[in-house]
């Protein structure tokens, strides 16, 4: 009983420092302290330091031997490593899952799509940000793209990249106008369909791409 219990508290721990980390609550480069976070948090050092290297794992924390863990840094050089990697894994995963995806992954796929169609983009709350119900139905619908690949490594290396660019997403909170992103994974989703590799792996590139561009541009600013 105790064991399961230290498991529930490692779990909403993890899942709370994650969104905090995504949420800018924690800043780029910044040193998390034990102390501070055992006090946030709740929890004891055991369990913030599982925490956080689950984090590393994910690519959203860094680690230093001998100091300790600090919230990833962003860079130019960086974004444009991470798009590129991320390119040549979901690509990959994508034709896999046009070749071997039957009938159920196509299903969630399109249901996956319809939620973040009729999700707002952004609140309505305050200054205008990304939504975080857009942002879980965003990330949801590029997960069942890939989901028919049938690897499950290959999933949990795109999963991990898809951490880090949402790192980026989030911590510009940059608004992408002129851009039809709804049109894009209409597109995205067209061509998957059709098992139209070619298309769609090259449509999935180009949203990536786009994204990464504008991402740039706010690093620069």
């Amino acid at each position: 009983m105790t064991q399961e219990k230290t498991r529930a508290n490692t779990e909403a721990v993890h899942a709370l420092l994650r969104a905090d980390v995504l949420g800018g609550v924690h800043q780029p480069g910044e040193r998390l302290k034990f102390a501070s976070l055992c006090e946030r948090y709740g929890a004891s050092v055991s369990v913030i330091r599982e925490a956080l290297t689950r984090l590393v794992e994910q690519g959203l924390v860094e680690s230093e031997p001998k100091i300790g863990f600090k919230v990833r840094s962003v860079s130019i050089d960086d974004l444009r490593d991470l798009t590129a990697t991320r390119i040549d894994i979901e690509t990959i995963a994508l034709a896999y899952a046009i070749e071997r995806g039957g009938v159920d992954w196509e299903a969630d796929m399109v249901g996956a799509h319809h939620k973040l169609e009729r999700t707002p983009m952004l609140t309505t709350d305050g200054p205008p940000r990304i939504s975080d119900e857009w942002e879980d139905a965003h990330g949801r619908f590029h997960i069942a793209l890939l989901d028919g690949c049938g690897s499950p490594r290959l999933l949990d290396i795109a999963c991990s990249l898809r951490d880090a660019a949402e790192f980026y997403r989030r911590w510009s909170q940059t608004r992408e106008t002129g851009r039809d992103v709804a049109c894009e994974h209409r597109e995205i989703l067209e061509a998957t369909l059709a098992r139209d590799s070619e298309t769609a792996v090259e449509r999935l590139r180009q949203h990536y791409q786009r994204t990464a561009e504008i991402l740039e541009t706010a690093l620069t600013a």
